[in-house]
């Protein structure tokens, strides 16, 4: 049985377990509501409460640097509310145009990464959902390395603050989040929901600035779709029959392409938000005209056509099998415009320090896969 198959078989199981988990892990700063943080203040005048909820989302400051605030209150709630992350260590690439950063969670000591893309005055983050991941994909670093536990929202959110905090720095303003690093966002929706919605409202991220990524599960797409934010939807396909991507993306066997392409029109008809199909190009695996013309017609179906997001594979230890050359990507792009389909070939950031799509691990050792694929 995949390790996929496995989540989902206990999921029930596992859920109640998380629960009692998360009871027992401490709260950290940005777990805390605007509630919690009026309870450690006390009796105090009510803007005090808005002073310290400017500094940690607005100004992206740590209790001991409100200096809004007394100093004895900075170290009262800089003991009660730690930090849930503690940086192990942080590498540039392109130049300085990307940054990846390798966290410890304070609770239980797991690792994860998050990766921060520079622009000219703007910046996107990366984040990660999951300490690991249990989808099982073959050519991706994460699932090579396997699951360990979800994170919360403070842990999500602790991210993009620390991602605020150093595009600041550069002059620059964190404009998009995506969650696209460690983990199935959709397989830790609640949490990840908690998140965004703190993103959105304390620092002003914008829905249309937030994307959501999935391997397909399509309860979480539905749960999704009934949220009041209209956030962003890409899906990770990488195939579109349902043979090569059961190969590809083991849980397209739970769910497969047909009821997949279901729940992203229920989430069109409710959001009007288009929706983003993401595609690693494998040489010779999902690469060809047949796969083109299959890809093309599953967008077609979507109304608006869903946007293609064409990525050359990116390089991991536990996935032997190449990436499509660059001249062949830009053919395979050529190949879906001419099929009516608006495709764009993402350009490879941070591939030299492991920060690019896929190669994410937190440094976790990672299976070598052993699947041959379908063609």
């Amino acid at each position: 049985m995949s390790c996929a198959l496995a989540w989902l078989n206990t999921k029930n199981s596992r859920k109640s377990t998380l629960n009692k988990v998360s009871e027992k892990l401490i709260k950290t700063r940005y777990d805390a509501s605007r509630d919690d943080i009026a309870a450690l203040l006390g009796d105090g005048p009510k803007y005090r409460l808005d002073q310290v909820w400017q500094g940690l989302y607005n100004e992206f400051q740590a209790p001991l640097e409100i200096t809004t605030i007394s100093k004895e209150l900075r170290g009262k709630l800089d003991a009660a509310l730690p930090s849930s992350l503690v940086l192990e260590t942080s590498r540039d690439s392109d130049r300085g145009g990307t940054t990846k950063f390798l966290w410890q969670l304070a609770n239980g000591g797991h690792k994860i990464e998050s990766v921060l893309m520079h622009y000219e005055d703007r910046a996107t983050v990366c984040v990660s959902t999951q300490a690991g991941c249990a989808m099982g994909c073959g050519f991706c670093a994460t699932g090579q390395a396997g699951f360990s536990r979800q994170l919360t929202s403070g842990e999500i959110v602790e991210q993009v603050v620390h991602a605020a905090r150093t595009s600041a720095g550069r002059d620059q303003r964190l404009a998009n989040v995506v969650f696209m690093g460690m983990g199935e966002p959709l397989a830790n929706e609640e949490a990840v929901w908690q998140a965004v919605t703190r993103i959105h409202e304390a620092i002003g991220i914008s829905a249309r600035h937030l994307t959501i990524s999935t391997v397909g599960i399509i309860p979480g797409i539905n749960t999704l779709a009934d949220r009041p934010l209209p956030v962003n939807l890409a899906v990770s396909l990488h195939a579109a029959r349902n043979e090569l991507r059961n190969e590809l993306v083991p849980i397209n066997k739970r769910y497969p392409i047909e009821d997949l392409m279901q729940a992203c029109r229920k989430y069109l008809a409710k959001k009007n938000r288009r929706i983003t199909f993401e595609w690693a190009l494998i040489k010779g695996v999902n690469d060809t005209p047949r796969d083109a013309r299959e890809l093309a017609k599953l967008c077609k179906s979507l109304k608006p056509s869903a946007h293609v997001n064409l990525i050359p594979l990116n390089p991991t230890p536990g996935y032997l099998t190449k990436g499509t050359a660059p001249e062949d990507v830009r053919e395979f792009a050529e190949q879906l415009i001419d099929l009516g389909v608006n495709a764009t070939v993402r350009r490879n950031r941070g591939t030299d320090i492991d920060a690019a799509c896929g190669q994410l691990a937190a440094g976790q050792p990672v299976t070598i896969s052993s699947r041959s694929v379908v063609g």
